[in-house]
Order: structure tokens, then C-alpha cells, then sequence
């Protein structure tokens, strides 16, 4: 306070600036039951790390309901929040994301193929504000096709005839 002297009681306490608490937006294609041990292995993840939902750490979460053209806007609903990253689960869910926002970085689990859906550029080199992991591997398709006919040698495959066969699957490989 001026006038007072340095060793005066009346000295200003320095003001601490609070710590910003982290904010993750969950961004999940499906309902809150569909996640239901999901939801808990991320808590305990964090709590891991140090981080207690509603401690130091919030969550928002947005759920579709299955019903996938509400993804873009819940995406855009977390980060009109300001979250600090957003966790998505599914190719929807990627693709919502990635058009709300080019600055949050995206963390994605469970999408087929990031690299051939644009997501990211290579599994080498990301680029851009998305990474995750990813679940299938086309390289793999005709081991895939091996194994099952081992374990069941008298399936027939028919890939689809509009050419939307599932990647790693294409009609060479049957």
C-alpha cells in the first residue's frame, strides 16, 4: 500500500494466480451406458496421474446417442467450452472433431484406419492436431482371411457389391 512502509503490517499480500484446471471433452458417438467401463478405467487413468474428476480436472462429456449427425454440433459445444483436449472414440466421432476445431489436440482410440480416412498423415509422422491408436491395420487383411478360414473353414465371404467392403477386406483378398 503506498505511504506504508515495507515491514508495515498493512503490507499487500502477493496475489498466487489460481492454476487452470484441465478441461477434457469426451466426445462419444454412443449413449453413457455404451461407456460404461470406459468412463471408470479413464478416472482411474487420471487418478494415476494425479488427476480427480471435479478436483483438479473436469470432464465434459457429449454423448450422440447414436445418432451421428449430432456429433458435429456436440463437438462444437466442446469447444465453444474451451476444453483443452478432446477424446473421441470412433471414426464419426474423429471426423466431427476435426471439422470444430484445428487447434485442440484430438486424442482418438478405436478408429480403423486415421491415415486412409485423413485423420492424420502417416502412423510416422501425425502432423495436425490428432493422434491416437488405431485398431486395424490393412497390411493385415490376409492374415486376417488365414485365420479365419482356420478357425472356420467353410465360411463364404461376399463382399458387399457397392465396393464398401471394410478396409483390409477388398475383393482380391477373397
Amino acid at each position: 500500500m503506498a505511504g506504508y512502509p515495507s515491514s508495515s503490517p498493512f503490507r499487500l499480500a502477493e496475489a498466487q494466480q489460481p492454476k487452470k484446471i484441465p478441461h477434457i471433452g469426451l466426445l462419444g458417438a454412443g449413449s453413457p451406458s455404451s461407456y460404461s467401463t470406459r468412463i471408470p478405467a479413464l478416472r482411474e487413468g487420471l487418478r494415476d496421474l494425479g488427476y480427480i474428476e471435479g478436483k483438479n480436472i473436469v470432464i465434459e462429456y457429449r454423448y450422440a446417442e447414436g445418432k451421428l449427425d449430432r456429433l458435429p454440433d456436440l463437438a462444437v459445444e466442446l469447444v465453444d467450452l474451451k476444453v483443452d483436449i478432446i477424446h473421441v472414440n470412433s471414426d464419426y466421432s474423429v471426423r466431427a472433431a476435426k471439422k470444430a476445431t484445428r487447434t485442440i489436440p484430438i486424442i482418438f482410440t478405436s478408429v480403423s484406419d486415421p491415415v486412409a480416412d485423413g485423420f492424420v498423415v502417416s502412423l510416422a509422422h501425425l502432423r495436425g492436431n490428432a493422434t491416437g491408436l488405431t485398431i486395424l491395420f490393412p497390411e493385415l487383411g490376409g492374415k486376417r482371411l488365414e485365420l479365419l478360414k482356420e478357425v472356420s473353414p467353410k465360411s463364404v465371404l461376399i463382399p458387399p457389391s457397392d465396393g464398401d467392403s471394410p478396409r483390409g477386406l477388398n475383393r482380391s483378398s477373397v
